[in-house]
């Protein structure tokens, strides 16, 4: 099944998402899918480069990783093509059993009619495994 799944996201052929979702649709199905493990589901909503290898990453990931809950913090629309969308994330390790909160950082860009994630780093909080460090600015 995994295999087939990727190859429908390799191919384009699994594009799922609705044309035209609003920001809060995108950002909504983007962290549902990844809190509910349907990697596909939120795969639609980063670059179709990356989605295969979203897809395996957090395959992988969830072995021992389990996100609980999450919360929209903020929403920091730049006006019609861009925004900033603040999430706090409330995971642990299935290896370690401890509930962490930790706060993300996603940039979303709109293409043609479709909000796409095109960056995502830890605002604060613990380090959480797949999610990156932000860049350090000069």
């Amino acid at each position: 099944m995994k295999r087939l799944v990727l190859a429908l996201l390799v191919t384009g052929c699994g594009n799922l998402a609705k044309n035209g979702e609003t920001l809060t649709e995108s950002v909504r199905s983007y962290n549902d899918g990844v809190r509910w493990e349907r990697f596909a589901t939120a795969a639609i909503h980063v670059p179709p480069k990356q989605r295969a290898q979203f897809v395996d990453d957090w395959d992988q990931r969830a072995n021992d990783l389990k996100i609980s809950d999450y919360e929209v913090v903020k929403v920091d629309q730049k006006g019609t093509q861009e925004a900033h969308v603040q999430v706090k994330l409330s995971w642990y390790k299935n290896s370690e059993g401890t509930l962490h909160e930790t706060q993300a950082l996603q940039t979303w860009e709109r293409h043609g009619k479709d909000w796409i994630l095109v960056d995502e780093a830890r605002l604060r909080g613990p380090e959480m495994p797949g999610l990156p460090e932000p860049l350090m600015k000069d």
